[in-house]
């Protein structure tokens, strides 16, 4: 069954090098010091390449909201209950949560897709249908994953569902944000990166929602434990995703390996999109290339992952509340790299004299 799951190993779309040549030359063209502007100099850049154009865009943005319970819950290492991963769903739509503000002043496509909670969604969606930005996908699989503590999270079947339901929301756009909400989601990304890290859960665990020091010395144990439990069923990045995951985990998986397999990039948020991509970068690794990391969370664990992608985020605001906030902060600061690289003049246009080097 999980030949279904083949095209995770498809080849990537490769970013156009000549684009990015020219653009680098764009760029050393322009009315400042080479490399003064430092970071958005190379966003511009990989943009080009990404988009195959020496003048790249950013209109069509995709921010995606992946939902769904976990069973670990059950071991209380979480400081909210169960029931607010529904609740936040109908705060999603409705547009009070801190990402509905943040698409709505992007003016980027909305989409939350419910994977399963143990709570139903009850209460009025107050979603303005003739906004067609924003959406609620009902893609229940089962109501949340299983204790991984006890038991693999999914079996094979649910695994698939999520990973094409992620796959299944990418479109022709030109930025990926996936965004996520699962009461307990931070044990699971903390044990995704224990086992693809080879790292211990007390090095890893961090104050998620919130929970206190005798909380996190009970999770970093819960952790290990499951580790320990099942080792001998690690033993690949698509099993540990089955045994440690969460269906909005996987169904990143799925929707970050599809855009870069289409060229899309993907803005890549905190402590669990990030775990996400670390998955599809061992299933695929030609993903990579089309990644760009937003923030580093407040999560501590999450500056020890960044270094292992290499990668430099666009911002560190301390944040650590999940739901592709810290992404969609960062947009702002994107959109200015490509404007200053494609409105600019050059020295010449200028008549501006050019350095003597």
């Amino acid at each position: 069954m999980v030949d279904k799951l083949n095209w995770l190993k498809s080849p990537c779309k490769a970013p156009d090098e000549a684009a990015r040549q020219f653009a680098i030359n764009h760029q050393n063209q322009l009315t400042k010091p080479q490399g003064s502007l430092g970071l958005l100099e190379k966003i511009a850049v990989d943009f080009a390449a990404w988009q195959g154009k020496p003048n790249p865009k950013i209109e069509r943005i995709s921010i995606n909201i992946f939902a769904a319970d976990h069973g670990v819950c059950k071991q209380g290492v979480s400081a909210y209950p169960q029931e607010v991963t529904a609740q936040m769903i109908l705060n999603f739509i409705n547009q009070g949560a801190a990402i509905s503000v943040l698409a709505n002043d992007l003016e980027a496509e909305f989409k939350v897709i419910n994977l399963g909670t143990v709570s139903p969604i009850s209460g009025s969606l107050e979603k303005n249908e003739k906004d067609t930005k924003n959406s609620y996908i009902d893609a229940s699989i089962a109501p949340g994953t299983a204790d991984f503590s006890i038991e693999p999270a999914m079996d094979v079947s649910q695994m698939i569902s999520a990973i094409e339901t992620g796959a299944d929301q990418i479109n022709d756009i030109d930025l990926f944000i996936g965004g996520e909400m699962g009461i307990g989601n931070t044990s699971s990304a903390t044990a995704i990166y224990c086992a693809l890290l080879q790292e211990t859960p007390h090095n890893l665990v961090g104050p998620g929602t919130g929970i206190d020091p005798s909380t996190q010395k009970k999770k970093a144990e819960l952790i290990s434990h499951a580790l320990h439990k099942h080792a001998s069923l690690l033993t690949s990045p698509l099993q540990t995703l089955r045994i440690l995951g969460g269906f909005e985990i996987a169904a990143l998986v799925g929707a970050y390996i599809k855009a870069a397999q289409q060229g899309i990039p993907s803005l890549i948020d905190g402590f669990i999109c990030t775990a996400a991509a670390l998955v599809a970068i061992q299933i695929n690794p030609s993903v990579a290339k089309w990644f760009l990391f937003a923030h580093q969370s407040g999560e501590p664990a999450h500056q020890l992952v960044l270094r292992q992608f290499n990668a430099t985020p666009l911002l560190n605001l301390n944040m650590r509340l999940g739901e592709g906030s810290g992404a969609a902060v960062a947009i702002p600061i994107i959109r200015s790299a490509i404007s200053l690289h494609n409105n600019m003049a050059t020295f010449d246009s200028a008549g501006v004299s050019d350095s003597d080097d």
